[in-house]
């Protein structure tokens, strides 16, 4: 008993050491881009800004980041990706996580199995493949073409994960519904969606971030700037001798804040579902 605070101690500071680890890029980047460009460029940097200015977020929101498009623009591709993304990987992973759970078919276990290689495979291996599939398709400069990939990269996690919430709901409980008159679908709305909707919004958080941050795919498949996303908008801060450190670092945190938020909004659904996902599975 006399080590237990010690002990406590040593934990939480160990925790607080990891934490202050974590947030301090977040901070810097915070300060960095209320910083005007004298104090970013200044031989001692100062980790709180001396004279904050918003400068930089009005010359990114207001500007053009090249000829007649302007970062909402970007922003809204990227949330239409996203957005498209998420909800199609949900939908597709719960039906076929209900098929893999609720029924028995040849090249089922293989099935499993595939799922697992699949995320074993370096993306970068794929692009040349995906890129000439999304060619012949006639898909290429579209943003459905990143869709379909972000799709491809999200549903293997996402079946496998939601597998384990279909499995563990009580096949009594739809078979009491199909006695009351309820029909497959009703069964499936009323029943089966809400008894795994954490698990559901638990994929959906790993899914927005794999569409939100990809920088390969999106640079490679779409040619138009105007069609660009977030990620390779914001190499055209990067100059061939020069970085602008400033609209860097404000571009970096409007990017982050859709994640931030939609963590936030899930976050209670999200740890709920994680732990119920890995004791039911």
């Amino acid at each position: 008993m006399r080590g237990t605070p010690v002990r406590r101690i040593a934990l939480n500071g160990a925790g607080l050491l990891v934490a202050l680890f974590a947030a301090f890029p977040v901070y810097w980047m915070i300060a960095t881009s209320l910083k005007p460009n004298r104090e970013i460029f200044s031989s001692t940097p100062r980790p709180v800004p001396t004279a904050p200015t918003l400068d930089h977020y009005r010359d990114i929101l207001t500007g053009n980041l090249i000829p007649g498009v302007t970062f909402a623009d970007f922003f809204l591709n990227s949330v239409l990706v996203a957005g498209a993304t998420v909800l199609l990987s949900g939908l597709v992973a719960l039906l076929a996580a209900t098929a893999v759970a609720r029924f028995r078919f040849k090249l089922r276990t293989s099935f499993l199995i595939m799922l697992l290689i699949v995320q074993m495979i370096p993306l970068e291996a794929l692009v040349i493949p995906l890129f000439l599939m999304i060619q012949r398709l006639g898909l290429y400069n579209t943003l459905p073409s990143l869709i379909l990939t972000y799709l491809g990269f999200s549903l293997p996690f996402a079946v496998w994960m939601l597998r384990g919430f279909v499995a563990a709901v009580p096949k009594e409980l739809e078979e009491a519904a199909a006695i009351d008159g309820a029909s497959r679908a009703q069964i499936f709305r009323k029943i089966l969606f809400p008894l795994v909707a954490p698990g559901l919004v638990a994929t959906s958080i790993f899914s927005f971030i794999t569409a939100w941050n990809e920088l390969i795919f999106a640079l490679t498949f779409i040619n138009d700037q105007d069609r660009y996303t977030l990620p390779v908008a914001m190499t055209f801060f990067f100059g061939r001798d020069d970085t602008a450190w400033g609209p860097v670092m404000a571009a970096s945190t409007i990017f982050t804040l859709p994640v931030i938020i939609f963590f936030l909004v899930v976050q209670r659904r999200m740890v709920s579902g994680l732990v119920a996902g890995a004791v039911k599975g």
